[in-house]
């Protein structure tokens, strides 16, 4: 068993920057990578942005260059640094971990 609990979204204006954090505990395997993936009304939820176990990463073309993903190993925290916050990236925010998600958190970008 995983338990993840996501936090740190809010409203926000465009251009404007978020820290999501996922607290990761339980089972954790460090063969899996961790993800963040998000989900707009009517869409299906789609991957954002993942690291592996050798800190490798990879990043949807839509938000290269303005996202950064990164995992505190010590404190089993993993990240999603966000800046200049677009319109589009509105949504829940999951992280997900093996089969577990956690329970998602909102991100509004509006003016």
């Amino acid at each position: 068993q995983v338990q993840l609990v996501e936090s740190g979204g809010a409203s926000v204006q465009p251009g404007g920057s978020l820290r999501l954090s996922c607290v990761i505990t339980g089972d954790i395997s460090s063969f899996h990578p961790m993800g963040w993936y998000r989900q707009a009304p009517g869409t299906e939820r789609e991957l954002v942005a993942m690291i592996g176990s050798f800190q490798s990463t990879n990043y949807a073309d839509a938000v290269k260059g303005r996202f950064s993903i990164s995992m505190d190993k010590e404190k089993n925290i993993l990240y999603l640094e966000m800046n200049n916050l677009k319109p589009d990236d509105t949504g829940v925010y999951y992280c997900k971990h093996r089969a577990y998600w956690g329970q998602g958190t909102q991100v509004t970008v509006s003016s």
